[in-house]
């Protein structure tokens, strides 16, 4: 451990579908690691010419174990350097650094039920809390909504007796989402995580069918929220002005130029990133900052926001 940060060594690389691969990382100093709760994250560095990735992964290992934390990484089609490097580069006794685990998505623990609904690679979060709820005996249901020939990749860290329905894109296999939901006991408490448009799907059901806010919960990607019109961003107390990509985020500009700006989750979600705005009109994208923050245009989510202009002045 250096500071704030973890040494980690692959102990373990394996591939369990064509684009899914699983990592063992333990300490590299044979010691113990941090424990992490159901539904915790790790934050790895990843190193690219041009700059180094800082990319958040669910860890599906069991929460509390200190031996190992455990991770699946599904290899994007349009990566922007973290899936391609943990799929094409990291190997067997490779180290990376790592920020201490943290946890932005912890399931409730009074809940009556506890529903989870995960998309693809969002089962992960998913996987730590079943081994939880397998010990404490929560009454759980789990849906995913993922490839067919996925459902047997995440067996391993399906525990001996978890409640867990699996869905594909075909007659007789899709979710209802609205019934699923209408048919609820009182008390449940509802998860989602996956694309930005299947959680976007799920929370509109809930709120249709009569949900309170405070018993839904859900984790999103960053990384198809960043993208879009290329603009320019001046950091007043670095004196240095940098261009945002169509396809990077202005964090990612910011990091690329060797600014350090404080990150967490990347994904508009913890409020960690957010950045006092001091010109400019910033295209808001979080799930963080409220109405009358966004309308004051004082702040941004430097993660997932961008410009509506063409220019932003941000104190960094």
């Amino acid at each position: 451990m250096i500071g704030d940060t973890l040494q980690l060594r692959v102990d373990a690389a394996t591939a369990i579908a064509p684009t899914l691969r699983h990592l063992r990382l333990v300490a590299a100093d044979g010691g113990k690691l941090p424990p992490a709760s159901a539904g915790a994250h790790v934050q790895l560095s990843l190193p690219a010419p041009e700059r180094t990735h800082r990319n958040a992964y669910s860890l599906v290992s069991r929460p509390g174990a200190r031996d190992a934390y455990e991770i699946i990484v599904r290899r994007v089609e349009q990566s922007r350097g973290g899936s391609a490097f943990i799929h094409d580069q990291l190997a067997v006794g490779d180290t990376v650094e790592a920020a201490w685990p943290g946890n932005l998505f912890p399931p409730v623990r009074t809940a009556r039920h506890q529903l989870m609904v995960a998309g693809g690679i969002g089962v992960t979060p998913f996987l730590s809390y079943l081994a939880e709820f397998g010990l404490s005996g929560a009454s759980h249901a789990l849906h995913v909504c993922c490839r067919p020939d996925e459902r047997e990749a995440f067996a391993p860290w399906l525990p001996e007796g978890a409640k867990v329905d699996f869905h594909w894109n075909a007659d007789g296999h899709r979710l209802d989402i609205p019934a699923l939901l209408t048919t609820q006991q009182a008390g449940t408490h509802l998860y989602v995580c996956g694309p930005a448009a299947m959680n976007d799907a799920v929370i509109a059901a809930a709120r249709d069918a009569g949900w309170p806010d405070s018993h839904v919960h859900c984790e999103h990607f960053g990384t198809a929220l960043s993208g879009g019109a290329a603009f320019r961003a001046f950091l007043a107390r670095s004196g240095i002005e940098v261009s945002v990509g169509e396809d990077e985020s202005l964090l990612e500009a910011i990091e690329r130029a060797g600014v350090a700006a404080p990150c967490l989750c990347r994904g508009g979600a913890c409020g960690v990133c957010a950045t006092p705005l001091l010109e400019g009109d910033a295209e808001h994208r979080d799930h963080f900052l409220s109405p009358t923050e966004r309308e004051s245009g004082r702040l941004i989510m430097p993660c997932v926001s961008r410009a509506r202009s063409g220019r932003l002045v941000l104190d960094l």
